[in-house]
């Protein structure tokens, strides 16, 4: 089974997998079956991802089946179907002891600063492995894109009286979206792209749907006279960040999903007069995971729109240049790895 690596960008080659050593204490075997493409993976093919080093291994929305388990794995076994917490925490720094470790000082993403999933199998320490007796590969692909939007809509603590902006209807967006609907709160969308908004009334059922021709008028009418207390920027744009700050309401939240390699700015006077809070949101936590898997087996939350374009492993290096084209209409690629 070949490893498929981006060597740089826009470089991406199969290559033989090395051998892979049985899984060590606390450790399981995984084999890949299913691989979610993202912005990240996106980005890293294009060199505009930050933290991100070549050559590497791409991959860490996954949809695993354990294989083996190393010594002092009790509650994993062979056979089980699992998500994957790509987030390797050191366990020990201050975030990690402060129930943080989605945020650690050393943190690791698979695919990201370590080598991902985008091979046949893979080592990984078991208490990164969410069991579900009856989501398919694909489902348990995407429960990490949705473990960001939900953190990202807990950070907000969302409640029933909140107004939502969520800007950018892309895979994040689109989880932002479903947990604030979760929460019950009124949830308005905002993207450039028209077919991202039809896609969105079509798989989340959105109230409604706007396009910032006219910030913040437009929106002020079709919120009678108000702003969105809660605004989620899941675009990575620096624009789109910077004005991000003009639709919060007094006394609102601001928070930033997406990021970018630059700076983002804010008149300070205006920040202080309408006491906004402005916060990062950052991958996800472990409850996330488990809370995502308890919604999808239940039927709560529903994913079977969100898969526009598929491909076979060994067909992913040419298709990758076609999903970046904004023509292609892709609102997630799903790989089939074995």
């Amino acid at each position: 089974m070949n490893t498929l690596t981006l060597h740089q960008p826009g470089q991406l080659r199969y290559t033989a997998s090395p051998p892979l050593p049985p899984p060590g204490v606390g450790q399981v075997r995984l084999r890949i079956h299913r691989v979610g493409v993202c912005g990240t993976d996106y980005h890293a093919y294009r060199g505009r991802q930050p933290f991100f080093t070549y050559p590497r291994v791409l991959g860490h929305e996954l949809g695993a089946e354990v294989v083996a388990v190393g010594e002092g794995v009790a509650d994993v076994r062979p056979g089980d179907h699992c998500s994957v917490e790509p987030y390797l925490n050191c366990g020990n720094c201050q975030a990690c002891r402060l129930g943080k470790p989605n945020c650690c000082l050393d943190m690791r993403v698979l695919g990201v600063h370590t080598d991902g999933g985008f091979r046949e199998l893979i080592n990984i320490a078991a208490h990164k492995v969410h069991v579900s007796k009856t989501l398919s590969f694909d489902q348990l692909a995407l429960v990490e894109p949705l473990g960001i939007g939900c953190h990202a809509a807990n950070r907000a603590a969302l409640t029933p009286q909140d107004t939502v902006l969520v800007i950018g209807a892309g895979p994040i967006g689109l989880a932002v979206v479903a947990f604030a609907r979760l929460s019950g709160a009124r949830v308005v969308v905002m993207d450039i792209n028209t077919d991202r908004l039809r896609f969105c009334v079509e798989a989340t059922g959105s109230e409604t749907m706007l396009k910032p021709t006219d910030p913040p008028g437009e929106l002020r009418e079709r919120l009678r006279g108000d702003l969105p207390t809660a605004v989620f920027d899941a675009t990575g744009n620096a624009q789109s960040m910077q004005e991000a700050f003009g639709w919060v309401a007094h006394g609102g939240r601001l928070v930033f999903v997406g990021l970018f390699q630059g700076e983002v700015t804010f008149n300070d006077p205006d920040f202080h007069r309408r006491e906004l809070t402005l916060m990062a949101s950052r991958n996800a936590l472990p409850a996330d995971f488990r809370f995502i898997i308890e919604r999808m087996e239940t039927g709560q939350l529903s994913t079977s729109a969100w898969i526009t374009h598929r491909a076979d492993f060994g067909q992913v290096a040419d298709r990758f240049g076609q999903w970046l084209d904004p023509t292609s209409q892709v609102v997630k690629a799903m790989v089939s790895v074995t």
